[in-house]
């Protein structure tokens, strides 16, 4: 079976990482992928998929539907069986494409579009956007159970809604060192948006200082905007807590950043389908604290796999951090907890294997109808 992912490209975060990740291993369940790209910026140069095609499919704005022309000509040209989107401005286009085609369109939900962002009106345009295009599709695949209920809340027929759980590669086992006799470091690893609870981080860290606990913030990753990134450096200095957090940019090489962290914190206000940064703490055994927001809870019961903690609130999160650095044994418990739940349930392969079952049920009684050339 030949897939064509079409995606924005315009990021590298946490549904990219899926897609990444799908493409690395759907081959060993009998898929092929190659990606439609409508706005390469970082997933070109930055995915690990470099053996998997991708193509670029030329769109000036959001209703650019030349793309639409250049995906139905490139699924015919590569034989493609199955059209796979992940944003509304990608569905919008495979939409189309299967229309001119006669394909199956897949469509990925991996956050709640109407809850995507602090931007209520891009928020209502993207979910009308979506709606309208999704209404093709032949199954939705939810990452959470959380995702599929607010999806069929939405309008969409129940039995065309399949949960795939998120999923990371399983690490091996290695010993942690002890949380810090020194300085503890707690990091964040995101796309700095303000849905992902950056200024409550900071001002737990803060609160920590007023407690006695000295703690230092490791951020990881780049900030969705110029002015934004300005507005935490602002607050991380009204708040006098400079000389404790650094910020790194992005980087690859989660894994790494990972051994360099005594705890793991992902304070999301909203808009977590199933965070992908929480599995990849989960299998490196870091302790973890997270918002118990969407899909977060289906992956993290509280005190038993890490902790989680209400969104937006400081107090709470304070508080969490404090009970790990006070019972350092409780907390290395909570990581290798964490770590057996990661590989059980929500590795890399079983998300590969879960997505492709999902294709060959919808598949069942369909005749073959593979993109021939025109």
């Amino acid at each position: 079976m030949r897939v064509m992912h079409v995606i924005n490209g315009e990021h590298y975060s946490g549904a990219e990482r899926v897609q990444d990740l799908l493409a690395l291993r759907s081959g060993e369940f009998g898929v092929d992928v190659e990606f439609a790209c409508v706005k390469g910026d970082k997933f070109p140069s930055m995915r690990r998929s470099r053996e998997t095609p991708l193509h670029s499919l030329r769109m000036s704005h959001k209703f650019d539907l030349r793309a639409v022309r250049e995906l139905s000509t490139l699924a015919r040209e590569r034989q493609i069986d199955l059209l796979h989107a992940h944003t509304p401005r990608s569905a919008m286009i495979a939409s189309g494409a299967a229309q001119l085609t006669g394909l199956p369109l897949v469509f990925h939900v991996h956050s709640p579009t109407s809850r995507d962002s602090t931007r209520r009106l891009t928020n209502w345009c993207n979910h009308l956007i979506e709606r309208w295009s999704i209404r093709r599709a032949v199954a939705v695949l939810c990452v959470s159970d959380t995702l599929r209920d607010h999806t069929i809340s939405a309008g969409i027929p129940a039995e065309r809604v399949v949960t795939v759980a998120n999923g990371v590669p399983c690490r091996d086992a290695t010993k942690r060192e002890p949380l810090s006799d020194g300085v503890p470091t707690i990091g964040t690893i995101a796309l700095f948006r303000p849905r992902k609870g950056t200024e409550v981080l900071l001002d737990a860290i803060a609160e920590l200082q007023r407690r006695g606990r000295e703690v230092r913030l490791r951020a990881v990753g780049g900030f969705e905007t110029e002015a934004y990134g300005r507005s935490l450096l602002e607050r991380t200095a009204s708040l006098g807590i400079e000389g404790l957090v650094e910020w790194t940019g992005f980087t690859r090489e989660v894994d790494a950043e990972l051994e360099r962290l005594d705890l793991f914190a992902l304070p999301s206000l909203f808009g977590e389908g199933m965070p992908m940064v929480v599995l990849e703490a989960m299998a490196a055994g870091l302790p973890t604290i997270a918002s118990e927001v969407e899909g977060v809870p289906q992956v993290i019961e509280h005190g038993r796999h890490g902790l989680l903690v209400p969104p937006g609130e400081v107090a709470p999160l304070a508080d969490a951090i404090e009970r790990m650095l006070d019972d350092p044994e409780s907390a290395r418990s909570l990581g290798r907890a964490g770590r057996q739940r990661q590989q059980e349930a929500f590795s890399d392969r079983s998300m590969a294997r879960g997505v492709a079952d999902a294709y060959r049920r919808l598949m069942v009684g369909r005749r073959p109808q593979r993109a021939a050339r025109s």
